[in-house]
């Protein structure tokens, strides 16, 4: 892809920013189930909330790290985003990660402005995945691919971690304790998708979640709730 600046040499604050909860690109006001996961009685503490957590970076974080690692790394990103909603099966996780990768693309436009961004913008109105996106945000940011599966990895628990404070009132520094003993799971994620990135679209991975898809479903069926998903 033409216009986005090429993988860098990886690392570096620009992946501290991406990957920071701080960065303007909407996550914030997403639990990644957590929400409908402290309703169901599933995440009750920090070892539950560690549980729920691994099992989403096993899974729909897998899945995403090796969508951002192939966008990152020049894959074609209308072809990753239909891998995308293929191993997406719930429409409100779908509508989300639009919704998501709209608002990242715009962050990451004023942030490492560069004209594939721009173009990718035009050609793609409803949005894409955003996984795709933050691939190319990382290309912009001239990060390397194992980079953008990194920072998709981190996300897949820290959403939750995060959600979990305020749901549940637990102690944050119980919640980044939870983080700190899935770092490793979670650079060993990261490599998975990336190699499996590097072998192109047809290698990327497929796993499932599927209560997450059912409660995601439901949540979006709440008259009230905390967060948006």
């Amino acid at each position: 892809m033409s216009g986005f600046g090429g993988g860098g040499p990886g690392g570096g604050v620009a992946l501290l920013l991406l990957a920071d909860g701080r960065f303007p690109a909407g996550a914030h006001a997403h639990s990644g189930g957590a929400e409908a996961a402290v309703a169901d009685g599933r995440v009750t503490d920090a070892a539950s909330l560690a549980a729920f957590c691994r099992g989403r970076l096993h899974t729909a974080g897998l899945v995403a790290a090796a969508l951002a690692a192939a966008a990152c790394g020049g894959a074609d990103p209308a072809v990753l985003d239909a891998a995308a909603d293929a191993r997406t099966p719930s429409p409100a996780l779908r509508a989300t990660a639009r919704r998501l990768g709209r608002q990242l693309l715009r962050a990451a436009r004023a942030t490492w402005p560069a004209p594939g961004l721009d173009a990718l913008a035009a050609a793609h109105p409803g949005g894409l995945h955003q996984p795709v996106v933050l691939g190319l945000a990382a290309r912009a940011a001239r990060l390397a691919p194992a980079d953008a599966a990194r920072a998709a990895a981190y996300e897949a628990v820290s959403g939750p971690a995060s959600a979990a404070v305020r749901l549940l009132g637990l102690d944050p520094f119980d919640a980044t304790a939870v983080l700190a003993r899935l770092a490793p799971e979670a650079d060993e994620v990261a490599a998975r998708a990336a190699e499996a990135a590097a072998r192109g679209p047809d290698a990327l991975p497929a796993a499932s979640a599927p209560l997450l898809d059912i409660a995601a479903e439901a949540h979006a069926a709440w008259p009230v709730r905390l967060f948006a998903s």
